[in-house]
């Protein structure tokens, strides 16, 4: 009888954002399938804190080892200082837990609260491969690159930032399956309740939402509802208030509830949100970016302007250089300009068709099968 296959063991981290969690599983589900595939057991586990994403994680089989967050903000915060002690006991716990785990490989996305988990398993020598999802890398992972062995980058203008001999390889940015396996059916949007004939504009602030930008939208909701049927997305912390507000507002104008909805969360109708909009309208997350390239929806970016390194506005405009999107900065953001910029996608069916096929030509199919295959190829060897 033969003998049980060898256990290969991988460690994944990143923070605790559906920017590190969704790119994560993605990547781990082809590694299983892999490593079955190569004669092998699969043993991948996250160590970190997955925040809000624990769910995703557990949905997918990932075991999760709890490890301290701890975040450095490029500002004056009070939190910097307790945080600090964070990191030291993100150390201390890093060190206990992964001995008795000692991965042949860890994969990073980074990030706020996976240095901690970097810094022992370099202690540890354990391999390294990351993977940059930002035009501009973060601190997290400008530091892991120094004894990185692979790093797998999401956008060409990212590699010139790293000072390094690890094989950089360009790969964008894996995307959900649930976006992946999206429905093309127009008849989505009857779902959402709305008419199929009329355009759809999702605004997405990202998984966590983006108070701004629910602000501007439900400052000028009478006049978005006008011209367009609208998805929004505000983000679960946000909700809560988000309703109370709008329910004072807007309650009884009966005309809003066929032509606009909000949600806290799209979780597993992302997909069908994705399917049923016309244009997209976001932030410049590499997340957003890639899946709206994925789908070849054209879109409109409002980027962070407070995000670490700009990396959101330099997102934002390297996707707007290969035709894909339209950028438009949060100092710029005036009601008209978005509803004008918006019917001009709209209107003109060949100048819509050219930015759709743009933004499909920036997406970089099979981008979490090409990470996986280089980690396993990184342990086999």
């Amino acid at each position: 009888m033969a003998g049980k296959p060898k256990k290969i063991r991988i460690l994944l981290t990143g923070g605790g954002t559906g920017g590190h969690i969704y790119p994560l599983v993605a990547v781990a589900r082809h590694l299983s399938k892999l490593i079955i595939e190569a004669g092998f057991d699969a043993d991948i586990r996250y160590f970190g804190d997955p925040a809000n994403f624990k769910f995703y994680l557990e949905d997918n089989d990932i075991r999760i080892v709890k490890i301290a967050s701890s975040k450095w903000r490029r500002y004056f915060d009070i939190k910097n200082f307790l945080d600090i002690f964070k990191f030291f006991w993100g150390l201390i716990q890093g060190l206990w837990k992964i001995y008795w785990f000692m991965p042949q490989i860890c994969f990073s996305k980074g990030g706020p609260g996976a240095l901690a988990v970097i810094v022992v398993s370099r202690f540890y020598a354990i391999p390294l491969v990351i993977h940059e999802s930002d035009a501009v890398p973060g601190l997290t992972n400008k530091y892991s690159s120094k004894t990185a062995r692979v790093i797998e980058l999401a956008f060409a203008g990212a590699k010139g930032y790293f000072k390094t001999k690890a094989e950089m390889h360009l790969v964008g940015n894996p995307v959900r399956q649930e976006i992946l396996n999206a429905p093309t059916d127009k008849m989505v949007k009857a779902e959402f309740g709305f008419n199929p004939d009329q355009p759809v504009v999702l605004v997405i602030g990202g998984s966590q939402g983006a108070e701004r930008l629910n602000d501007f939208v439900f400052e000028n909701l009478r006049a978005f509802a006008q011209k367009f049927q609208i998805l929004h997305q505000v983000g679960p912390n946000n909700f809560a208030g988000y309703k109370k507000e709008y329910d004072f507002m807007y309650g009884r104008e009966a005309d809003l509830k066929n032509r606009y909805i909000f949600v806290p969360y799209f979780d597993k109708n992302i997909g069908k949100a994705y399917a049923a909009a016309d244009v997209i309208v976001g932030r410049g997350g590499a997340s957003t970016i890639f899946e709206v390239a994925a789908l070849g929806k054209p879109s409109i970016l409002i980027p962070l302007p407070e995000s670490a390194n700009n990396h959101q506005v330099h997102n934002a405009y390297e996707y707007e250089k290969a035709g894909g999107g339209i950028v438009i900065e949060e100092e710029n953001l005036l009601v008209g300009l978005l509803i004008t910029q918006i019917e001009k996608i709209l209107a003109d069916k060949n100048s819509y068709a050219s930015r759709s096929q743009a933004a499909r030509n920036f997406y970089i199919p099979d981008s979490a099968k090409m990470i996986a295959d280089d980690i396993l190829q990184l342990i086999l060897k």
